[in-house]
């Protein structure tokens, strides 16, 4: 053979080394793919105090790799407790391993209070295999059964829109993994996503009417003569604590917050609105005592008028803003 010929046999060969030396590192360094779906069951118990609800339903996932063992190491991060009801795994003809999940998660949730009670809520759970990250595990969704029962409702809620997602987690450290380079982490995160809307007036009536009612009180004093100036102040005061007590019991079912909400802001008008008729009060009874009867009725009559178009103007623009915002 010449010296040509046995050059090109060896790159041949190298060439072959080569590529399977890729292969296999490929193989070895890409990671396995676990089909994942989700089957929503039920979610209730909201409580905005605490900022959780409780959230049922199923959960299921295809893989190969044996290592994964979703029913041993599955996480949801965004949960304050976690429940696994059910566990179901089968190898299948085609030797991928499959694992139906049924949990119950009592679920964190910042809840988005600032239109409260018109307020839409994404509410979102997030799963994750504890021990594998992007390295050795990616998800793909599995849509064709993913969905929530169709016979459940959310009592006072309706479901706008459901869908899956799946996100990379980035987490800021490398939880001491020494074959991390860089201090910082990343997930396969699967997502169940579920907007809702709320079934708002008839929660609205029930939290308002104490309020209106005070205001209302307040209000009436304009109709009380003058000459009678206890009550034209006791009515007004009644109002203001009747109020600010509506406005305390509603406080105690919402989260604290940095932010001027629908709440804060009706009732703010309510108690500007009852200054307002205070200060329209004095100002009249003054008036009357120096025996100018006919301006002081006068005064009531505009005051009485401007309170109660300003005071049901910008009620109805606030609430509007809410809905449609």
């Amino acid at each position: 053979m010449s010296k040509i010929g046995c050059i090109g046999l060896i790159r041949i060969w190298l060439s072959f080394v080569l590529v399977i030396a890729f292969q296999v590192a490929q193989a070895q360094y890409s990671p396995d793919t676990v089909k994942i779906g989700s089957y929503v069951i039920s979610l209730h118990d909201f409580n905005f105090h605490d900022k959780e609800y409780v959230a049922r339903f199923w959960v299921w996932m295809t893989y190969k790799n044996p290592d994964f063992d979703f029913a041993h190491r599955v996480e949801v991060p965004n949960a304050k407790d976690m429940i696994i009801q059910d566990v179901m795994s089968d190898t299948l003809d085609d030797g991928q391993i499959w694992v139906l999940l049924k949990l119950k998660c009592v679920m964190k949730q910042n809840w988005q209070v600032h239109n409260f009670p018109f307020d839409k809520q994404t509410l979102e759970v997030s799963i994750e295999n504890s021990e594998f990250d992007t390295r050795k595990l990616v998800f793909e969704l599995d849509t064709s059964g993913s969905h929530y029962d169709p016979h459940f409702t959310v009592d006072g809620w309706k479901i706008q829109h459901f869908k899956t997602i799946k996100r990379i987690a980035k987490y800021g450290t490398d939880f001491g993994d020494p074959t991390l380079t860089e201090n910082k982490s990343e997930y396969a995160s699967y997502v169940l996503s579920l907007d809702l809307t709320r079934n708002a007036w008839g929660l609205y009536l029930k939290l308002f009417i104490g309020m209106y009612i005070s205001f209302l009180i307040a209000f009436i004093s304009f109709n009380i003569d003058q000459s009678d100036s206890g009550p034209r102040f006791e009515l007004p005061v009644g109002g203001l604590f009747g109020s600010v007590g509506n406005k305390y019991i509603i406080d105690t079912s919402l989260p604290e917050s940095s932010h001027f909400t629908l709440v804060d802001s009706l009732h703010a008008l309510t108690f500007i609105s009852i200054f307002i008729i205070l200060a329209i009060s004095v100002y009249s009874l003054r008036i009357y005592d120096l025996g100018l009867v006919e301006r002081a009725r006068k005064i009531d009559r505009i005051g009485r008028n401007a309170v109660i178009s300003v005071y049901v103007l910008v009620n109805a623009t606030l609430v509007l803003m809410a809905i449609f915002q």
